[in-house]
């Protein structure tokens, strides 16, 4: 049941602060919040400990019967894909808790905060496609209202618009869920690989389809990406850190685990397109970085990019690139959350992100050194420098890619470029220059002198870099949790669509016969079968 009490902890946690009887202070709702989810924290160290990594399946299933007659079951499991993300999850809502002191209405800000950690669990472990959904759904309204509430001057048009692009992307999800449960016929929601089989490759191309430009909306990938820019700029820290570094997740969890895991077939059929669609988000985004001059927006598209490596990856779909694709989603969590996080430390101090008008925070006489250290750690991790995980990350996505999909991984690599360009900018107009008291745009001057950083600032950032370094001296300590897993996602007919009039498989002949005899596929064909790696 350790994964029930995953998401029913922080979702009791929630309950609790909002009915509590007694008038309490904004500090001991914080103490509470961080309580709770410091024991989701204990739960989830717990969990990777009892994961047996030599298994590829799902571990710690549960099962209840829900709605038989909708097919709606409370199905939950975990298995190397999804348990780097319920790590992420528990460790970034912990940091978005901490990071939050004296806010308005606290009852319902951690509230909220509480039940986005608890959906967004449910999902990642969700086992159902009808309970995926409903995870899936929950985290909107309390994102929508954090950002509304709690958000910048523009909350409420960044909010809608967060909502209007969500809400539509839910609703193609449980489109080509239903659509997928009605025609296989089956009449359960219940997750299995083999599910869409039975149906022709146009069915599950175009049902795939719909799913892909769903979940197309949540990562985001260009052009459904318009909504996240005006999302971080309004959203206060706390929220960036948990929307760039877990909520983006959502999306690309879901386009491996349902448009790859169930529609394998078409997913290779439509591969060499799909991988050039990671190019234009990758270059797009990395562009449109450039030309920002809100640091918040630089570190929003510079996600935009990046969730285009995990486009590529996918879309090459070799052993080696999936690993790269849920190893990528583990670094830019990490990284993206530690670019957001010092962003916000900035903007308090100083009052605004404007790259025009910041500069020299690392002169000690300035008084942000340490924070422009760790920004510049950052930008190299993100830049994909050696000796943290935003370099082994890239590394295994490129070389995974780049055996099935070599011209789009080689313009992918060009992002890599860039993002050294964009971040360069930022380091070198906000942290270097003069000293001279700046105008703040609003009429006054920033402090040529400001107010020292405190250790609950320094804490989570420290601890962020130290995650980062450590992960990438050592990625072993990340990936074997995940390789039993990501090895067996592959199919055994991969390259069958790159092959027209000979099937190419990975294992054995067996192994191949074995996969394609369930699609029907015809075996009359040469059969030329290829390393495992």
């Amino acid at each position: 049941m350790i994964l029930s009490a995953l998401i029913l902890t922080p979702l009791v946690g929630a309950l609790l602060i909002s009915v509590w009887p007694q008038k309490i202070e904004s500090d001991q709702i914080r103490k509470g919040a961080l309580i709770t989810l410091g024991v989701n924290l204990v739960m989830t160290t717990a969990l990777v400990a009892q994961f047996d990594i030599t298994d590829s399946g799902f571990q710690f299933l549960e099962k209840i019967a829900w709605i038989e007659p909708l097919g709606l079951t409370y199905s939950l499991g975990v298995d190397g894909i999804a348990l780097p993300l319920i790590v992420i999850n528990s460790l970034l809502c912990f940091v978005s808790v901490y990071i939050s002191h004296g806010v308005r209405r606290p009852r319902l800000y951690y509230s909220l905060l509480l039940l986005i950690t608890s959906a967004v669990a449910g999902a990642f472990l969700a086992q159902n496609l009808l309970l995926f959904f409903l995870f899936y759904e929950l985290e909107l309204i309390p994102l929508y209202l954090l950002i509304a509430i709690w958000g910048g001057e523009r909350r409420g048009y960044a909010a809608t618009k967060f909502l209007i692009y969500t809400a539509f992307s839910g609703i193609l999800i449980l489109g080509a869920f239903l659509g997928l449960v009605l025609l296989s016929g089956t009449g359960s929601f219940d997750y299995d690989p083999s599910l869409a089989q039975t149906l022709s490759v146009v069915q599950q191309t175009v049902l795939m389809g719909v799913l892909l430009i769903g979940f197309g909306i949540k990562i985001p990938l260009f052009p459904f990406h318009t909504w996240l820019p005006d999302a971080h700029v309004e959203a206060s820290t706390p929220l960036s850190v948990l929307l760039a570094g877990v909520l983006l997740k959502l999306g690309t969890y879901g386009m491996l685990r349902f448009c790859v895991g169930l529609f394998p077939q078409a997913w290779m059929e439509l591969s060499p397109l799909l991988a050039w669609w990671a190019v234009v988000s990758v270059l797009y985004g990395s562009l449109a970085a450039i030309a920002q001059t809100d640091m918040k927006k630089m570190v929003a598209y510079s996600s935009v990019g990046h969730m285009g490596y995990i486009l590529l990856a996918a879309a090459a779909i070799t052993p080696l690139s999936i690993l790269g694709t849920v190893l990528q989603m583990v670094s830019h969590g990490l990284i993206s959350a530690l670019m957001f996080l010092l962003v916000g430390v900035v903007y308090k101090k100083t009052g605004t992100r404007d790259l025009t008008i910041l500069r020299g925070l690392m002169a000690p006489e300035r008084g942000l050194p340490f924070i422009g250290s760790l920004m510049v750690l950052g930008a190299m991790a993100s830049a994909g420098i050696p000796g943290m995980i935003g370099f082994i990350s890239e590394f295994i996505v490129f070389r995974g890619s780049f055996e099935s999909q070599a011209p789009q991984t080689l313009f992918c690599m060009l992002g890599s470029g860039l993002t050294s360009v964009y971040f360069l900018l930022m380091i070198n107009r906000v942290f270097f220059g003069r000293l001279d008291a700046a105008p703040d745009g609003t009429g006054g001057t920033i402090e040529v002198t400001l107010p020292k950083v405190s250790w609950r600032d320094r804490v989570p950032a420290m601890t962020l870099v130290l995650i980062i370094f450590a992960f990438g001296l050592q990625p072993a300590w990340l990936t074997r949790w995940m390789e039993s897993t990501t090895n067996s996602f592959v199919p055994n007919y991969t390259n069958y669509a790159n092959n027209p009039g000979r099937l190419v498989g990975r294992g054995s002949n067996d192994a191949v016969i074995a996969e394609l005899l369930p699609l029907n596929q015809p075996l009359d064909m040469p059969i030329t079968v290829l390393p495992t790696h």
